[in-house]
């Protein structure tokens, strides 16, 4: 299964990065954190907009027991879309911020 973690790592960086090209800013930093060994992936972003202070984690993946936890996702369209085209299959996909009686309706894994 080591192959699969490894394909998914690739995924979830490739989206991350094309998403901290779309969002690049001049007055708002992206981070990408990729810790591979403990599986967990996140986009920051900080800075300031017209003002107004800009921090938070937009988007916080994990890889638990073969699968993609979307721990929280800020974007407008769905990371686990952009996932399945990548050819992630939705039985791989967890949608950990919604509560387990919700996930079962939503044709993601429920764990």
């Amino acid at each position: 299964m080591d192959c699969l973690i490894t394909k998914y790592q690739q995924i979830i960086k490739k989206i991350y990065q094309e998403y901290a090209i779309f969002l690049e800013d001049n007055e708002i930093k992206i981070d990408l954190i990729f810790d591979t060994e403990n599986n967990h992936y996140l986009l920051i972003e900080t800075g300031w907009q017209n003002d107004y202070r800009i921090y938070g984690t937009l988007l916080h993946l994990d890889i638990i027991n073969n699968k993609i936890w979307i721990q929280h996702d800020g974007t407008e369209e769905g990371i686990a879309d952009e996932l399945m085209k990548e050819g992630i299959p939705k039985q791989d996909i967890v949608l950990a911020f919604k509560p387990n009686e919700i996930r079962a309706l939503t044709g993601f894994a429920v764990s």
